[in-house]
């Protein structure tokens, strides 16, 4: 029997997927705890809405990401550090702090989270963050670091 998943179900398939079980599984276990629903004519017309809604969403994200890797791209990021008579800084730079520094001078609100640091940051200079956006889009970002 073919049902189309409404949850993302272990072992089994994903939201909004096509999938074949036995009867017995579909008819006493998927279809009456809301897993899953029969695949027939008006089901199925409505997954394809969904994926073409879907596709659109997914599209408009990613030309919005591309837009935010372009901006990110253009210059470097400027942080400000205390720092030592050596030309060392006091501490040391977070992704916090590279959060706050692109949302203040890029205008884009990017969560910490998602901010990894390629080098660690000890002294003035130039030096690279990579940023993960999700669904495989990662890019590599410059940021200075210049004494307060």
């Amino acid at each position: 029997m073919q049902v189309i998943l409404i949850q993302d179900v272990d072992n089994l398939g994903g939201r909004n997927e096509l999938v074949t079980v036995k009867n017995g599984y579909a008819r006493n276990f998927l279809i009456p705890q809301k897993f899953a629903v029969e695949a027939n004519p008006s089901n199925l017309k409505q997954l394809e809405e969904r994926l073409k809604v879907q596709a659109k969403k997914e599209a408009a994200m990613l030309a919005e990401i591309n837009k935010v890797i372009e901006v990110l791209k253009a210059s470097p990021v400027k942080l400000g550090a205390k720092t030592g008579t050596s030309g060392k800084i006091f501490g040391t730079i977070t992704s916090l702090q590279i959060a706050r520094a692109i949302r203040d001078q890029k205008g884009y609100e990017i969560d910490r989270k998602r901010i990894s640091i390629v080098d660690e940051v000890k002294e003035l200079g130039a030096y690279k963050a990579s940023i993960d956006f999700g669904n495989g889009h990662v890019t590599e970002v410059d940021f200075e670091v210049v004494g307060e």
